[in-house]
C-alpha cells in the first residue's frame, strides 16, 4: 500500500506563506485599537471651561503618562447637541459635549447598540430667554413676528427648557406652543443678531457669557430663567461617549475622567487662573474682570455630579421625545460616578 506523501519543503513554505498572508490581511482589515488617542468636541461659551482647562494645561496627556500611556488629544468645536451626536455616531469624534437633552436623546436611541452614556456633568448653569422686544413680558407676549434663536431648534437643551416653560405657561400638552418661532443658530451669531436687530431675531435662549453680554445692553431684558422653570439649579452640559470607547480604551478613558476632575478642582479653587485660561482659549472682547464676575456668580457651578437631569428625562419621556424612561440618572451615566450623589 502506498504511504501518504508528506508535503515537500516547498509546498510547506507555500502553505505557511498563505496562512501568514491571510493573518496579515485580517489584521489590516480589523480596526486598530484607539488606546492612546481621544477626539473631543466642545461647544461655545463659559460652560465648556473645564474642557478649556484640559486643553490649556494638557491634563489628559499628564494623566495618561501617569498610567504609562502617551495620549494624543484632538479637539473640534461644534454647535448644538444634534451636531455632536451625528459626529459621535459617524465615528468622527470619541467624546461629545452638550446639553442634557441631546444626551438623553442619543442614550435612548442607542440602547442595545452603541450604548452611548454620559461620562460626567460639566456644570450647573442657568439658561436665560432674553428679548429685544419691549412688549414681551411673558411667553404669551411673543407673536408670529418674533424669532427666537437657540443652538438646536426643538431638540437641544435650550429647546427643551423652552418647551417646559411653555407647558407651564399655556397648559398641559401645549409644550410646543412657541416651537414655530424658534430657529437654529450658534450662540455667537445669535447674540450678534439680537443686539443688532438683524435677521428678525428678537429672542435668544442661550448661556454664559452670551446671555449676560446681552443683558448689559439696556434694550435687552430677561423673560425666563431655566432655574425657575426646573425649580432650582440644574446641570446644563454633560459629556458622553459610546460604550465601546470606554471598553476599548480603559487607560485613555480613565486619564480623561481624572483630568476632568482635576480641571474642576482648579476652576473651583482658583477663579483667577480659570479666567486666564478661558481668555487664552477664547479670543474675543471679554476682559478678565467680566469673566471673573461670571465665575463668582453663585448660580454658576462647575461639578461632575449630575443635578436635576431626571427632570429633563421625565419631561422628554412624557412628550414622546424618548421611548425609554430611565429609573434614575444612573441609567444614562457610566458607573464611574454611581457611588456619588446625583439627580
Amino acid at each position: 500500500m502506498r504511504q501518504p506523501r508528506h508535503p515537500s519543503r516547498r509546498a510547506f513554505a507555500a502553505i505557511a506563506a498563505s496562512v501568514i498572508g491571510v493573518l496579515m490581511t485580517s489584521a489590516i482589515a480589523a480596526p486598530a485599537a484607539a488606546e492612546g488617542r481621544i477626539r473631543i468636541a466642545e461647544g461655545y461659551g463659559l460652560s465648556f471651561l473645564p474642557l478649556h482647562v484640559l486643553r490649556q494645561d494638557k491634563l489628559i496627556e499628564k494623566h495618561g503618562k501617569a498610567l504609562g500611556l502617551d495620549i494624543t488629544v484632538d479637539w473640534v468645536q461644534l454647535s448644538g447637541g444634534a451636531a455632536m451626536n451625528d459626529a459621535l455616531l459617524s465615528g468622527g469624534i470619541d467624546v461629545g459635549s452638550s446639553g442634557v437633552a441631546p444626551l438623553l436623546t442619543i442614550w435612548d436611541r442607542t440602547r442595545g447598540s452603541a450604548n452611548v452614556k454620559a461620562i460626567a456633568s460639566l456644570n450647573d448653569m442657568p439658561l436665560f430667554l432674553t428679548t429685544s422686544n419691549p412688549k414681551v413680558k411673558t411667553l404669551r407676549d411673543f407673536t408670529d413676528a418674533d424669532k427666537i434663536a437657540l443652538p438646536a431648534a426643538k431638540v437641544g437643551v435650550q429647546a427643551r427648557v423652552l418647551q417646559m416653560a411653555a407647558e407651564k405657561e399655556f397648559g398641559p400638552g401645549k409644550y410646543d406652543a412657541i416651537d414655530k418661532l424658534t430657529v437654529s443658530m450658534p450662540h455667537p451669531d445669535a447674540t450678534a443678531a439680537l443686539l443688532s436687530g438683524g435677521g428678525g431675531i428678537t429672542g435668544h435662549i442661550s448661556s454664559a457669557p452670551f446671555q449676560y453680554q446681552q443683558l448689559d445692553d439696556p434694550k435687552i431684558h430677561k423673560v425666563i430663567s431655566s432655574y425657575d422653570v426646573l425649580g432650582g439649579p440644574h446641570s446644563f452640559n454633560l459629556i458622553w461617549s459610546k460604550q465601546s470607547f470606554r471598553d476599548d480604551n480603559p487607560k485613555t478613558y480613565r486619564a480623561f475622567l481624572d483630568a476632568l476632575k482635576e480641571a474642576m478642582d482648579l476652576i473651583n479653587r482658583d477663579h483667577e487662573a480659570a479666567a486666564d485660561i478661558y481668555l487664552a482659549q477664547n479670543k474675543g472682547s471679554l476682559d478678565k474682570a467680566y469673566v471673573l464676575r461670571l465665575l463668582n456668580d453663585p448660580d454658576i457651578r462647575f461639578t461632575v455630579t449630575p443635578n436635576r437631569t431626571e427632570a429633563f428625562a421625565d419631561f422628554m419621556h412624557k412628550v414622546g421625545a424618548i421611548k425609554n424612561k430611565p429609573a434614575s440618572w444612573r441609567d444614562y451615566f457610566f458607573e464611574d460616578l454611581h457611588a456619588g450623589a446625583g439627580s
